[in-house]
C-alpha cells in the first residue's frame, strides 16, 4: 500500500428523511467538486423539532480526500 497525504474538510448535510440521507447527500455533493475521497467521520448530530416530531435532520461531517501526488 503507497503513502498517502490527506485534507480534511467540514462538511454539514441536512434532510428531513434521515440522518444516513443527510449523510449521502453531504458526501454526494463534495463529490461533485473534490476527488479522491475516502473516509468520513461524524462528528456532530442534530435535528429540529416541529410540533412536537422530528422535522429536519443535521448532520455534521469531515470527509478525508487524498491530495494528488505531484507529477
Amino acid at each position: 500500500m503507497a503513502d498517502h497525504t490527506y485534507s480534511i474538510t467540514e462538511l454539514v448535510g441536512s434532510s428531513t428523511v434521515s440522518v444516513d440521507d443527510a449523510i449521502k447527500g453531504a458526501i454526494a455533493r463534495a463529490a461533485r467538486t473534490l476527488h479522491n475521497l475516502d473516509w468520513f467521520e461524524v462528528t456532530n448530530i442534530r435535528g429540529h423539532i416541529e410540533n412536537n416530531e422530528v422535522n429536519h435532520f443535521q448532520v455534521t461531517l469531515k470527509v478525508g480526500f487524498r491530495v494528488d501526488d505531484p507529477d
